[in-house]
C-alpha cells in the first residue's frame, strides 16, 4: 500500500519511509527534487533565483552547440522562465564566483565547494594526461608547461589564442591532421586546467576559455576549507546527486558526477547507515532505489517546460526510458536522413509526462525561431488520461513563445527543410492562434 499526505501551503510533504512507490510517484519526487514540478516563479529572476536552481541541481552541464542556446543557459530558462543570461555569466565570473568549471558530469558549472570535492579526479587526470607529447617531450616534463604557467601567472586571464601568440615562432600551429589541433599552448593550459593548476576565470563572447591561477579563481572562503579524503569527497558527489534525483538507482547516482558504480556503491551503503538515504522500491522497476531523505512528494505536477538535451532531469537516458518511458537520443552526430526527431530536439514536460519533442533553431539574423519538427513522445497517446494532440500543442505553442522572447526573437515560424513530425499541424494552428493559448489557461 502507497501513503501519501496532503500538502501543506509552506512546504511540501516528506515522503514517507520504507513504502513502494509507483512509477507516477517517482516522477513527482524526481520532478520536485529538480524544480519542475510546478510553474515557474512570477516577476523578475534575480541571482537569488539562479543560486536556488544551482542549490537544487548541483551542476549544469556545458557544451558549445549554439543552435537555440548554450546547453548550461537553458536548465535556468526552464525552471525560471526569461531570464538574464548575464546573471550566469557573473556567477562564474565574478568574484566570489558561485561557479566554476570543472570536469563533474562531463563538463560542467559546479559550485566552489563541489569543485574541492572533485580533486581526485584532477588528480587522477595529473597521471593521465601528463604522458602527452610536446614537441617529443612529455607535457609534465616539458620545460613549456612552466612557461605557460608562468604566463598565466603574469598576464591571466588569458584565452588560448593569447597564449598561443607568445610561442607561436617556437611552436607553430599544427595543421593538416583531422582533429582538434590545439596548439602547445592550448594543449599545456588545458592539462593545467585538468590538473587543478589553473582554472577557467571566465568565457569571452566567443566562448573561449578564460585561464587564471586556480588561487585567483576559487573564493579564498572556500579555498581555506581542507580538501576531503576521496571517500568523503565520494560520499558527498553522491548526497548531491541524491538530493538532485529525489529517488534514483544507483546508477543513477553514479551517474551524476560520472563515478563508478563501486565508490559509488559503497557511498550509497555509507548514507543509508547514517540516514540520509532510504532504500526503497519503485513499481516495476527490478532493483533497488534509493530516496533522500529530504525528498518531497508533490500531489500533483503542474509545470510545463522545454527541457535541453543536456538538462539534468535528462542527462541519464535510462532513467528518462524508465521514469517517462522515452527512448531518447540526441541526434546531432546522426546523417540527416538517419534522423528520427531532428537535430536538435527538446523534449517538452507538461504536468509529469514528456508529452512532445520539437526540433528547434534560432535564426538570430532573421529574428524567427525555428521550428523545425514537432513529435508527439511515442506512446504519450496511448496513456490513459493523457492530454490530446490539440491540448499539448497549446501549451507548446505557449511554451515557445516564451522561449522566442527570451532569446530576443520576433516570431515563432515553421521551417520547410525539417523532419516535419505529426504535431507539426496541431501546433501550426496553434501558434497561429495566440489568443486561444491564452484562454487555454496554460500553466507555463
Amino acid at each position: 500500500m502507497v501513503t501519501t499526505r496532503t500538502p501543506s501551503t509552506s512546504a511540501l510533504p516528506s515522503v514517507p519511509v520504507g513504502e513502494r512507490y509507483t512509477l507516477a510517484q517517482a516522477r513527482r519526487i524526481a520532478l520536485a527534487a529538480q524544480g519542475l514540478h510546478r510553474p515557474r516563479p512570477d516577476g523578475p529572476v534575480t541571482m537569488r533565483h539562479v543560486q536556488k536552481v544551482i542549490d537544487q541541481v548541483g551542476l549544469l552541464q556545458i557544451d558549445s552547440v549554439n543552435v537555440l542556446a548554450r546547453a548550461h543557459q537553458v536548465p535556468l530558462f526552464s525552471r525560471l522562465g526569461p531570464y538574464d543570461p548575464a546573471l550566469l555569466d557573473r556567477a562564474a565570473s565574478r568574484s566570489p564566483r558561485r561557479l566554476m568549471e570543472s570536469w563533474a558530469h562531463v563538463a560542467s558549472y559546479v559550485p566552489p565547494a563541489t569543485y574541492q570535492l572533485l580533486e581526485w579526479r584532477r588528480r587522477a587526470d595529473r597521471a593521465r594526461l601528463g604522458g602527452t607529447q610536446v614537441d617529443g617531450v612529455p607535457l609534465r616534463e616539458s620545460p613549456v608547461l612552466d612557461e605557460v604557467r608562468t604566463v598565466v601567472a603574469e598576464r591571466g586571464p588569458i584565452t588560448s589564442q593569447e597564449a598561443h601568440a607568445l610561442f607561436a615562432e617556437r611552436f607553430p600551429r599544427p595543421t593538416g591532421d583531422w582533429g582538434w589541433n590545439w596548439t602547445v599552448a592550448k594543449s599545456a593550459l588545458e592539462y593545467l586546467f585538468f590538473a587543478g593548476d589553473v582554472a577557467v576565470a571566465g568565457r569571452t563572447a566567443a566562448f573561449e576559455r578564460l585561464y587564471d591561477l586556480t588561487e585567483r579563481v576559487l573564493p579564498p572562503a572556500v579555498a581555506a576549507l581542507p580538501v576531503p579524503d576521496d571517500e568523503e569527497a565520494t560520499r558527498r558527489l553522491v548526497e548531491i546527486s541524491a538530493r538532485a534525483h529525489g529517488i534514483g538507482t544507483l546508477r543513477c547516482l553514479a551517474d551524476y558526477f560520472r563515478l563508478s558504480t563501486a565508490a559509488a556503491g559503497r557511498a550509497v551503503r555509507a548514507l543509508v547507515e547514517d540516514g540520509v538515504l532510504v532504500p526503497a522500491a519503485v513499481t516495476g522497476w527490478d532493483r533497488e532505489v534509493y530516496r533522500h531523505v529530504d525528498a518531497r512528494l508533490p500531489r500533483r505536477a503542474t509545470g510545463a517546460a522545454l527541457l535541453s538535451p543536456f538538462d539534468p532531469l535528462v542527462f541519464e537516458r535510462r532513467r528518462v526510458e524508465e521514469l517517462f518511458g522515452l527512448r531518447y537520443r540526441i541526434e546531432i552526430y546522426v546523417p540527416a536522413a538517419q534522423r528520427r526527431w531532428g537535430y536538435y530536439v527538446l523534449p517538452f514536460l507538461l504536468g509529469d509526462a514528456i508529452e512532445a519533442l520539437v526540433d528547434l533553431k534560432a535564426a538570430r539574423a532573421t529574428g524567427r525561431l525555428v521550428v523545425q519538427a514537432a513529435h508527439r513522445a511515442p506512446g504519450a497517446r496511448d496513456r490513459p488520461g493523457a492530454p490530446s494532440d490539440g491540448e499539448v500543442a497549446l501549451a507548446l505553442a505557449a511554451e515557445l513563445a516564451l522561449v522566442a522572447r527570451w532569446k530576443g526573437l520576433d516570431e515563432v515560424t515553421f521551417g520547410t527543410d525539417g523532419i516535419g513530425g505529426d504535431l507539426m499541424d496541431a501546433l501550426t494552428r496553434a501558434v497561429g492562434a495566440p489568443a486561444d493559448v491564452e484562454a487555454a489557461g496554460i500553466e507555463a
